[in-house]
């Protein structure tokens, strides 16, 4: 019986949602292979997060506790996962495609001589490996991809696997760890957060995207409405963000965050390839345009050809109304 080991990312105080998704998944092939799956929490207050990773399925949780952990830093946190991987010895090790796992991904795959398939939009497991599908070419084509070896490294984008809930009593080993300050070559001074991204784009279940439809500031006054009215975030469009309408941060796209919520409304977005290769993998996509032909309706579950400034006053008042 091999281990599948999968990495909780903690954000602002709380488990990243892409994270149990995976853990979700990795439980799901552990019962079909008869294999055990094991949890790993790295965080400042790491044991607080045990009982809501128990509901996801591991029989093993690994905590490791340090003040070190309070922002992310590539040098400790490889030195914790390397330890614990040495107890787990995973065949498996999988992790949400997040920014913290794309900055120590290699590095951990080099110091354990593993296979390292990347930013993933489905995996499973064959006779001494991975097998996944991989998003490539700004998302225009799925690559089938494979890895084999003792230990194979996976990072997963999120919104590829729904949560399901497997409350399992799990054994939660608590890992010894210590690491000075002095130890460190590189120290974190300050996070600057940009304004306006109160919602992470990347955990937001609804997220309400502006394009070059949205002219000026009544336009932005109605996005900003419709995503309060959903409690969703506000994405925009490379237009938008160029044109220093948006916060660079709030980009999505090909040159900007890849996001996978469950609800997706594009508004005023023609959507280029550079655009839906950041929310193609949107669960449910809803596209407000003026252009019949614009090319979002093509991937658009749910499409509204009309001018955002006459649909989305109404829009917003019936939502009001169901809500209420």
């Amino acid at each position: 019986m091999s281990t599948i080991l999968t990495h909780i990312a903690i954000a602002d105080g709380k488990i990243k949602r892409s994270s149990l998704e995976v853990l979700s998944h990795c439980k799901q092939l552990a019962d079909q292979g008869g294999h055990s799956v094991e949890a790993v929490v790295v965080d400042a207050n790491a044991s607080s997060f045990v009982e809501g990773i128990q509901k996801y399925g591991a029989s093993k949780v690994y905590v490791v506790e340090d003040p070190i952990f309070k922002n992310h830093m590539n040098t400790p946190l490889l030195k914790a996962l390397v330890k614990v991987m040495e107890s787990s010895n995973p065949s498996v090790f999988a992790f949400a495609s997040t920014e913290g796992t794309k900055d120590i991904l290699g590095a951990l795959a080099a110091n354990q001589n593993a296979a390292v398939l990347p930013d993933v939009s489905s995996f499973e497991l064959i006779d001494g490996g991975v097998k996944a599908k991989r998003p490539v070419m700004a998302a225009k084509i799925i690559s089938n991809t494979q890895a084999k070896g003792d230990t194979v490294l996976v990072s997963v984008r999120s919104g590829s696997y729904d949560l399901a809930e497997n409350e399992t009593s799990a054994e939660v080993v608590n890992v010894d760890f210590s690491m000075d300050d002095s130890e460190l070559k590189a120290t974190l001074k300050e996070i600057i957060s940009a304004s306006g991204d109160t919602i992470d784009l990347n955990e937001a279940e609804s997220i309400v995207a502006a394009g070059r439809g949205v002219k000026d500031e009544e336009g932005q006054k109605l996005i900003s409405e419709l995503a309060e009215v959903l409690n969703a975030g506000i994405g925009a469009s490379r237009a938008l963000t160029e044109a220093g309408v948006y916060d660079p941060s709030l980009q999505i796209g090909q040159t900007g965050k890849v996001v996978s919520p469950q609800l997706y409304i594009a508004i005023g977005i023609s959507g280029a390839i550079q655009h839906v290769a950041g929310m193609a993998n949107s669960k449910v996509i809803v596209a407000i345009n003026k252009d019949p032909d614009a090319p979002i309706f093509e991937i658009a579950d749910y499409g509204i050809v009309g001018d955002l400034y006459k649909v989305l006053p109404p829009f917003i008042e019936e939502l009001k109304k169901i809500k209420s």
